[in-house]
This record gives structure tokens, sequence and C-alpha cells, in this order.
């Protein structure tokens, strides 16, 4: 059995909803799954300004729990077309795992939130997929035999690169079913591709 770890960062609660979700397909997967955020950054007084949710319920990951894992999937939000910096300050932070190779061969993938519909979805996957492949990891996204993925009747997130949701401008957009679906089938992906991968 694989053992997957669902790694997020979380502002408003759109990106632990989609934790939630791949974290489902991957245990329809077959996978042991594991759902994990990194630690908060912004200072306290920003985060009571911006109305950050606070109550998540996950436990924060250390940087060491990476290596007990067949596959790492992380999500964190856009930050000008960027993950979001609390999770680049979490993989800033796994040079030594680097200079150790203890992540290479091990399966990746990312997932995303942005305001908008072209508010920079796919290159915060490619920031993600970027720093996973410096680690030596093999990355998966969401294929379009996800058929959603094609969908043109209502605006929707989801890319080639990643499942994705788009929050709106003020937060208050929450993630369709059609891109919890995108999340779960990934997450699913994920967990089957490293179970053939750790066999």
């Amino acid at each position: 059995m694989a053992k997957v770890l669902v790694l997020y960062y979380s502002s408003y609660g759109h990106i632990e909803e989609m934790a939630g979700a791949v974290a489902d397909g991957a245990r329809e997967g077959g996978a042991e799954v594991d759902v994990k955020r990194v630690p908060e950054t912004a200072p306290q007084e920003v985060v009571e300004a911006a109305g950050f949710k606070t109550d998540a319920p996950y436990p924060v990951a250390e940087v060491e729990d990476l290596v007990n894992y067949d596959a790492i999937i992380v999500g964190a939000p856009t930050r000008f077309g960027n993950m979001s910096s609390q999770m680049q300050a979490f993989w800033d932070r796994t040079g030594g795992l680097w200079a150790g190779g203890k992540l290479i061969d091990k399966l990746g993938g990312g997932f995303t939130s942005t305001a908008s519909q072209h508010g920079g979805q796919e290159t915060t996957l490619i920031s993600i997929q970027k720093t996973l492949q410096h680690h030596g990891m093999i990355i998966a996204g969401l294929p379009y035999s996800y058929d959603k993925l094609s969908e043109l009747g209502e605006i929707i997130g989801g890319t080639p690169y990643g499942a994705s949701t788009i929050a709106g401008g003020d937060g208050s957009r929450q993630p369709t079913e059609i891109e919890l679906g995108g999340a779960r089938f990934q997450g699913k992906r994920i967990a089957q591709l490293a179970a053939k991968l750790s066999a």
C-alpha cells in the first residue's frame, strides 16, 4: 500500500477543502493517506486583519515527515502566479533532504486556488512542480481523462498541471463539485501510480 501525504496551505479554507477531496481520491486509489498543513508565517496581526481561517483540522507538518511517503501532493493558493510564501518557506527548509537525495523518485503533484479565472493557476502549479522536480520527484498532473476538464457550460478551475478552484475576489466562491471531482481524480491517480512505483 502506497503512503501519500497531502501537504497544503490555506488562508481562507478553499485549499483545505480541496486537500480533503485529494485525500479522499487517494484513499479510493488504495493509499494510506495523511493530510498535513505547513506553518503560518504571516504575522498574527495580518492573520487577524485579513480574516484568515485558523481552525484547521489537520496537524502541522515537519520537513522530516516528507521522507516517510511514496507520494506528496502539494496544495497552495496563488500569490502573483507563484505558490504562497508559506508553502515556499516550508520547501526552502528542505535543503538537507535535497542534499541527501531523500525525495528522489517519489511521486509529486500540485493543486491550487486563484481569485479569478485567469489568476495564475497554471503558473502556480508549475512553481510547485519546479520545486518538486529539483528534488528529483516524478510529476503527475490532472489528465484529460478527467472528462470534466473540458467543461464549457460553466466557469471552472482545473488544468492539466493539476486540480484547481476559483475563489472569487472576495473569497465567497466555494469549490464546485466539478473542481472537487478533479481533486479526487488527481488524488486517486497519484495513489495508483505511487503503488506501481513502490511495488
